[in-house]
């Protein structure tokens, strides 16, 4: 974890730092393939997930 904060660091602003990183074997993704970032979001603030019918089964 440190060797990649080090890389971030580089890369971004201390502003864009990540405070924390999070591994996860897989993300949630739509049937088009893109990550359904509301859906990590209300994991994270303990909020309702809402509609989950655009999520690919896989």
């Amino acid at each position: 974890e440190l060797d990649i904060m080090n890389f971030i660091r580089k890369r971004l602003s201390p502003l864009a730092m990540p405070q924390e990183i999070e591994y996860r074997d897989k993300l949630p993704k739509t049937r088009s393939g893109k990550i359904v970032r509301r859906y990590l979001r209300a994991i994270e603030w303990g909020e309702e997930v809402g509609d989950m019918s655009s999520f690919s089964d896989e």
